[in-house]
């Protein structure tokens, strides 16, 4: 019965041993690649930097505070093989009952360079352009 025990013992001491000696060495790696994206997030990549633009020009630049995205209002197929996309954003402010909430309609247009697509009607390259802003707070 000792040696039952002892070989209990035994093969446990062993099992701990060979347990807490392992080493594992991991590596962070950031993989961009799979990171998901929503139609959003892939609409405000492209039209960012026309809507910042217009922010800055309303209301001025200031590092504490910067305009957020909400959500997107609508978009519309355009005959000229373009689309009038309507975005809420707002404006926060250092008193957080005085933000501001606009309107913004920029126009993503890709390019009519594919012999499918009515050249009569579509003749522009990629461009986007802000085609309206409206303040929608007072």
């Amino acid at each position: 019965m000792n040696k039952k025990y002892l070989f209990l013992f035994g093969s446990g001491f062993l099992f701990l041993v060979f347990t807490v000696t392992q080493v594992v060495n991991s590596e962070t790696v950031l993989n961009e690649e799979g990171m998901y994206a929503t139609t959003e997030d892939i609409i405000l990549d492209i039209v960012f930097p026309t809507v910042d633009n217009r922010v800055v020009k309303e209301y001025g630049q200031d590092p504490l505070f910067d305009w957020e995205w909400k959500r997107i209002m609508d978009i519309t197929y355009n005959d000229n093989h373009s689309y009038d996309v309507s975005i809420k954003i707002e404006i926060p402010s250092e008193n957080p009952d005085d933000y501001k909430e606009d309107l913004v309609k920029v126009r993503i247009s890709p390019p009519c360079d594919n012999d499918k697509i009515n050249k009569l009607k579509c003749d522009h390259g990629f461009k986007i352009e802000l085609v309206d802003y409206k303040h929608l707070s007072p």
